[in-house]
């Protein structure tokens, strides 16, 4: 396939490039090209931004993975402005570009996140469920895909609902690690709040098998089939690394150092992939324990 990506210096984008090279061609937006033909290789065409597209219709799918790290800096407004502009402005202009094409693209396949759920209990959530209550991600999520679903009526769009991404010396379990590694691990607050992972590999073979399976479109929850409470992830990480587990981080602690981001930590969601499994997708890390063992 001739793919265009948005995003494709990212964790995400990055690894599904390695992996897929030799199976598709890719152009990529970036505004750092340099830093890009280096982590990406010379195989990847690179733009500057999606302006430069004369005809979207040359691409067979779009992977639209762009938009800044959601956990990378304390949610002022000014931040929180930057995340939405960042999502919600190249999905629109994707989505209208697509709409405008003489023969659109074939896939829509554009980024979202388990936030779109809200505060959850641990009643497992599909991909049926919506919102009980509305928060920062909930309605930065709900945008993000409303404006990518402004093309389904031309392609087919599927919206990837991603939990926490789990990869070797990256990523959020990068963060993660060094209090681990000197035996300070532990849970969240209280450690009853869920947690919806999904190891990178796993991560990257269910995008591509989404390209490849035309019959799936809509929201896919893009998690694994097994979410754990944070005492148990965080249980599970210290006996992987076989590293004491005693410590916890309290909750007004959290409140206190990230503000309004410390409900990413303190609360969670119960969210499943039944569109995948029903499908027929088979995960190769279906357990937290198993996706420790390959990322850490």
């Amino acid at each position: 396939m001739n793919i265009l990506m948005t995003g494709g210096t990212g964790l995400i984008g990055s690894a599904f490039i390695h992996k897929y090279q030799d199976t598709h061609q890719f152009t990529v937006t970036t505004r750092n090209k340099e830093g890009a033909s280096k982590k990406l290789g010379d195989k990847v065409t690179l733009l500057s931004s999606i302006d430069e597209i004369a005809d979207i219709g040359q691409f067979d799918a779009i992977i639209n993975l762009q938009g800044e790290g959601i956990a990378d800096k304390r949610w002022s407004d000014s931040r929180k402005q930057a995340l939405k502009d960042s999502r919600w402005q190249v999905t629109e202009k994707l989505a209208a570009m697509i709409n405008k094409a003489e023969k659109p693209p074939k896939a829509f396949l554009s980024g979202s996140a388990i936030g779109y759920y809200g505060p959850r209990d641990a009643e497992p959530v599909n991909e049926d469920n919506v919102a009980e209550h509305k928060d920062f991600a909930v309605t930065l999520c709900q945008e993000w895909e409303r404006r990518a679903l402004a093309a389904e009526g031309t392609t087919r769009v599927v919206l990837l609902r991603t939990g926490v991404v789990l990869a070797k010396g990256e990523g959020a379990l990068a963060k993660m690690l060094p209090p681990y590694k000197f035996g300070l691990g532990g849970p969240l607050g209280k450690g009853n709040q869920m947690m919806s992972w999904i190891q990178l590999d796993d991560m990257i073979r269910a995008i591509q098998y989404l390209l490849e399976h035309d019959n799936l479109s809509g929201p896919v929850n893009m998690t694994a089939p097994g979410p754990v409470t944070n005492e148990a992830f965080s249980r599970t990480l210290a006996s992987v690394m076989n590293k004491p587990h005693f410590m916890r981080v309290p909750a007004f602690v959290l409140k206190l150092g990230l503000g309004e981001m410390s409900s990413m930590l303190l609360e969670g969601q119960a969210v499943v992939p039944d569109k995948l499994r029903n499908h027929g997708f088979e995960f190769e890390y279906p357990t937290v324990r198993e996706a420790f063992k390959a990322s850490v």
